[in-house]
């Protein structure tokens, strides 16, 4: 950039011997001599031109990649409660817009540093040297520029925030037409959505228009006084060279300079109005990351070690909202190796239990312990990976249903995954598919039927082969032949293992050991 800018000073000089050594000398040697040396000065602005643009894009995209993982890596140190509060789509269309205005932001400051202050700086002070007198007049237009746009930053920032909300909206709409598609379409809400998409994005097109509006109305400040800067240097200088004898080349020199200067001032001073609509996004970008992690490092802590699997609640309480309790000293053993059902109505707190014994919320008094260990005393990666999980809402990733069965186990054999699906009997109808076990699921598992997205959620928490087994209502939702497929699973499953069962049906829980009733949070009966 700095090359860039000599040479765009060196071009004026250039251009003042063409003038005065060819078009008045009418030097033919000083033709051929300055026809390849203005070859040999542009090649040289044309590589170092390359090379920025090169050197400024690899760099940018480094740090727009760094800055992306350092958000989705402080987004997963985030607790369960952080994701409840907000729509998915929050935290897409927040790296969307983060990350561009990153970039954006990037390339503007270094473009302005490097390129357009070092070429104005170049230029002006060729300007001074050529003629002073000139340089006053034309310069003179520059704090009047600068005063005009003073004050269309703070719109400027409004806008912006009012864009980003409409382009959230937009995200939020469109996710959720793709997700609920069925329920769309079941309840005929197909023009509901129209017309929720249709405010979105004409509140989006109406903020992009007024921050262009905004952002343009510079151009006719800015014109109008480059005009001026240009007449007055024409009418002067040109009374100079006719009445005073100045070089005919001189002046064309200057005012070449002035209109290559132009566009550098011209950037300079709209960059407090560009950088503003680029900061936002920045702003939230650094909000983001200055947002306390929910779930802190803590690999410092020793692992958990499971024996028996004996998990105790002692006296334990939490609320999701204060004033608004949903364990209320709750206290209870699940013996090691034995099948606890949780029972109650709904409300009761049977999921807020399974949420707190995998730690991902933090009682707010009381103590939960595995064999004797405080689980908030050993570390997180331990405690999770010695449960295994299967809901009745089961969440599938995109990918075949191998992958989504090895993530219970990422350095389980083939033999292993095989071993799990014929177990939790995903094998049966595996089989049946075209791709085998490398048919894709579908986005959430929706190429699947319900009961084989619990099977597949089976085989998963079998391979992962952890002494600790929640199910929270596994089957509740299954017809009579998928249920009994997935009792099948569970029973292998469940063999020899610690399970806590959520249940409200008598059959989900009738093999169960010990049933303990719960309701508005404290627990009624153990029978």
């Amino acid at each position: 950039m700095l090359t860039t800018a000599a040479v765009s000073g060196l071009s004026v000089w250039l251009l003042r011997d063409v003038v005065n050594r060819v078009l008045v000398d009418k030097n033919e040697g000083a033709t051929y001599y300055l026809g390849a040396l203005i070859i040999f000065v542009y090649l040289v602005k044309g590589l170092a031109t390359y090379l920025q643009q090169v050197t400024l894009a690899t760099v940018g995209n480094r740090i727009v990649a760094s800055s992306q993982m350092s958000m989705f890596n402080h987004l997963l140190r985030q607790g369960v409660g952080f994701f409840a509060a907000a729509h998915s789509t929050q935290f897409l269309s927040q790296q969307s817009f983060m990350s561009t205005s990153v970039r954006s932001a990037l390339d503007l400051l270094i473009g302005t540093a490097s390129r357009d202050i070092p070429t104005l700086i170049t230029l002006s002070v060729m300007m001074v040297i050529m003629d002073p007198v000139l340089s006053l007049g034309a310069l003179l237009v520059m704090p009047v520029a600068l005063l005009g746009l003073r004050n269309l930053v703070k719109r400027v920032r409004r806008i912006v925030t009012r864009e980003y909300a409409s382009f959230m909206e937009i995200m939020q709409t469109a996710s959720e037409a793709a997700q609920g598609i069925r329920v769309v379409k079941s309840f005929q809400l197909e023009g509901l959505m129209r017309k929720r998409m249709q405010a979105a994005v004409n509140t989006f097109a109406q903020a992009a228009t007024r921050l262009a509006t905004t952002s343009s109305s510079t151009a006719p400040l800015m014109e109008t006084l480059g005009g001026c800067a240009v007449a007055f240097v024409v009418i002067v200088g040109g009374y100079r060279v006719i009445h005073s004898g100045r070089s005919a080349g001189d002046l064309v020199a200057f005012i070449f300079a002035m209109l290559i200067a132009y566009e550098p001032a011209k950037k300079i001073a709209k960059f407090n109005i560009d950088i503003t609509s680029m900061m936002a996004g920045v702003g939230m970008m650094y909000a983001f990351l200055d947002r306390a992690a929910d779930e802190t490092d803590d690999s410092h802590l020793p692992d958990l070690v499971v024996s028996l699997g004996e998990i105790a609640f002692s006296g334990v309480s939490f609320a999701y909202r204060a004033q608004d309790p949903v364990l209320d000293a709750v206290s209870f053993v699940a013996k090691g190796g034995m099948n606890t059902a949780l029972i109650g109505p709904s409300g009761s707190g049977k999921s807020t239990t399974f949420n707190l014994i995998q730690r991902f919320y933090q009682a707010e008094a009381g103590r939960i312990s595995i064999d004797g260990q405080d689980i908030t005393k050993v570390n997180r990666a331990s405690l999770r990976r010695n449960i295994a999980t299967v809901s009745q809402d089961t969440f599938l990733f995109q990918g075949s249903i191998r992958d989504n069965i090895g993530f219970g186990r990422p350095d389980a054999t083939e033999a292993e995954i095989i071993a799990a699906c014929k177990a939790a009997y995903v094998d049966d109808f595996v089989r049946e598919f075209a791709g085998g076990y490398d048919a894709p699921v579908g986005e959430h598992g929706l190429s699947l039927s319900g009961g084989q997205r619990q099977r597949v959620a089976i085989a998963r928490a079998i391979l992962k082969n952890a002494p600790i087994v929640l199910l929270d209502e596994a089957t509740s939702a299954l017809d009579t032949v998928s249920e009994r497929f997935v009792r099948d699973g569970l029973k292998t499953l469940c063999a020899g293992r610690t399970v806590l069962i959520i249940a409200h049906r008598k059959e989900s829980y009738a093999h169960a050991d010990e049933v303990i009733a719960m309701e508005a949070g404290r627990i009624l009966k153990a029978a």
